[in-house]
């Protein structure tokens, strides 16, 4: 089938290495517009739009895909279907119509939980055990289309978000191309979803990331992995902000009041509303990332100290 892609994050670029594999001929790709990035705030091609460019494939960054001009150009390159994946932006009913088998979006969760813009974040935010993917049809309500085709992948205690969703990308670029590969051959049926379970998944704020220690530590432990590597699990200390990796809860440890700091020999505990966690990886304001050990012990932190 002659394909337009439409997507923008790194998350894509296994989609987009499958389907240059597959015998689908790939004529261009849809992608949010360069946006400033860096200290310099230079304008930076999106990863779809750089992969694109590397290959000569022509590269479309329309502000919204409603600009009449996109929308004739889509119609020119009169492509038989727009695969999508986490392309950032609302298709309106008349776009959505071009092709002639729809545009058909490879999301990062098991539909209809986690709709939205953070599935893989939510789904281990919640504690969820198992995730996946669905390939579905991409229609004007938030991924509530009929589903082509899914796969299922275990949340392991240790995933962060970004450990997870590589992944689901790796697994979901062959689900994508098998779902194409079953539309050219007439053979795809797509179900609706059902009514029950429907959960979901708006995007992470950085206030969402502020570490609650308060929280049971299991809570704590799925808030920050949840939150790694974006927007990233954050916390205070002297009015300062710091930045944390995962940590892990342990079970025969003193007990801390909420945020409460201890310093041993070879770890951090800080203190939850049930046991303590052991702190991993710290990140100060304007300093590199250094283990929880290392940060201490600059530091010098006082007993009783609690971060907030």
């Amino acid at each position: 089938m002659r394909l337009v892609f439409a997507g923008t994050p790194e998350v894509t670029l296994p989609s987009l290495d499958a389907i240059a594999a597959s015998s689908h001929e790939l004529v261009a790709v849809v992608t949010r517009p360069d946006a400033p990035a860096g200290r310099g705030r230079r304008l930076v091609r999106s990863p779809a739009g750089a992969w694109a460019d590397e290959r000569g494939i022509e590269v479309l960054t329309p502000q919204r895909p409603r600009e009449p001009e996109f929308q004739e150009r889509l119609r020119e390159l009169a492509p038989d279907c727009v695969p999508v994946v986490a392309y950032g932006a609302l298709v309106p009913p008349p776009a959505l119509a071009i092709p002639r088998h729809g545009w058909i979006n490879l999301h990062f969760s098991l539909l209809p939980a986690w709709r939205g813009a953070a599935p893989v974040q939510h789904a281990v935010l919640h504690g969820d055990e198992v995730t996946g993917a669905s390939v579905f049809e991409l229609e004007e309500g938030m991924d509530t289309g009929p589903v082509y085709g899914t796969l299922t992948e275990r949340i392991r205690a240790t995933d962060t978000s970004g450990d997870l969703l590589g992944r689901l990308a790796t697994e979901g670029a062959g689900l994508l191309v098998a779902v194409l590969d079953a539309i050219e051959a007439g053979t795809a049926r797509a179900h609706p979803q059902p009514a029950d379970g429907v959960s979901m998944a708006p995007k992470i704020t950085v206030d969402d990331a502020r570490v609650r220690w308060d929280d049971p530590a299991f809570a704590v432990d799925r808030r920050i992995r949840a939150c790694t590597p974006a927007p990233g699990a954050w916390t205070t200390l002297r009015g300062e902000r710091l930045k944390l990796g995962p940590v892990r809860p342990v079970a025969n440890a003193a007990a801390l009041k909420p945020g409460e700091l201890l310093v041993e020999r070879t770890q951090v505990l800080a203190g939850t509303a049930t046991t303590p966690v052991i702190l991993g990886e710290v990140r100060a304001a304007g300093k590199k990332p250094m283990s929880a050990s290392d940060w201490a012990r600059g530091l010098r932190i006082n007993p009783g100290e609690q971060l907030q």
